[in-house]
């Protein structure tokens, strides 16, 4: 179920900085035909919408928040490639932190607004030809990394989501991508010292997922070794990863 991206009509999450940037700036020089850019302000999209030179819509987006989501369904009934880049990492531990505030954040962010983009486009990409969905996850979801408090469990239920909502939208030709991605060079990962990949790096491998419907993919360098040590020797990972709860530092190791 390949989506071209050339006369496509795409809407991104999260669109005005980090990776949903970049895919904004990709899907354009790609051929899209419009780009919707969500984000909880407008006003931070406005530098892409002066570049995309009338392609570029800015819309008030909160994943979070249902009403939002709704809104943004309504107004863009022309969509054919959703791609889920909005995402929270507050950076606190789950039973370290005082409340579950943080997780019960990250989980209504990474899960339940991803499920709720997938639920409120799947109609308007039927309606369009079946279409993409681009969900952008974690190599966190591969592996639990305690470090990362309730992000890591948010990114395993966003990957089995993905999993699930292929399944169901497989009948109306909507293809459904899991992007696996390691360590990037975002303000979400400015805690990580070491070497990054570079946002317009994760989308190129997205735009080329959309292309060929792949199902996941993992996107860089960090992302495959992390799969092939689990692979190798689960328990000397799960060890390593534990040991990162007592570093001061997070580094990616290059």
């Amino acid at each position: 179920m390949a989506t071209p991206i050339e006369g496509s009509v795409a809407i991104v999450t999260g669109g005005n900085r980090g990776i949903g940037e970049a895919f904004v700036r990709a899907l354009i020089a790609g051929g899209a035909a419009k780009v919707y850019v969500g984000s909880r302000d407008p006003a931070n999209a406005q530098h892409l919408v002066e570049e995309g030179q009338g392609k570029v819509v800015a819309l008030t987006l909160d994943v979070a928040r249902p009403d939002q989501i709704a809104a943004a369904a309504k107004a863009a009934t022309d969509v054919t490639i959703v791609v889920n880049n909005a995402g929270a990492f507050l950076n606190q531990r789950l039973i370290g932190a005082e409340t579950m505030d943080a997780a019960r954040e990250e989980m209504e962010v990474n899960y339940f607004g991803l499920l709720g983009m997938c639920r409120a486009f799947a109609p308007a990409l039927k309606a369009n030809g079946g279409g993409a969905i681009v969900n952008i996850l974690s190599s966190g979801g591969v592996v639990a990394v305690p470090a990362m408090g309730g992000y890591s469990p948010s990114k395993f239920a966003a990957r089995a989501a993905s999993t699930s909502i292929r399944a169901e939208l497989a009948k109306q030709g909507t293809s459904v991508s899991a992007l696996i991605v390691g360590s990037v060079d975002t303000r979400m990962a400015a805690h990580v010292a070491g070497a990054k990949e570079t946002p317009a790096d994760i989308a190129k491998i997205g735009l080329s997922a959309i292309k060929r419907g792949t199902d996941e993919i993992d996107t860089d360098r960090m992302a495959i070794e992390v799969r092939a040590h689990k692979a190798r020797d689960p328990k000397a990972q799960e060890r390593a990863l534990a040991r990162m709860l007592d570093m001061e530092t997070i580094s990616t190791g290059r």
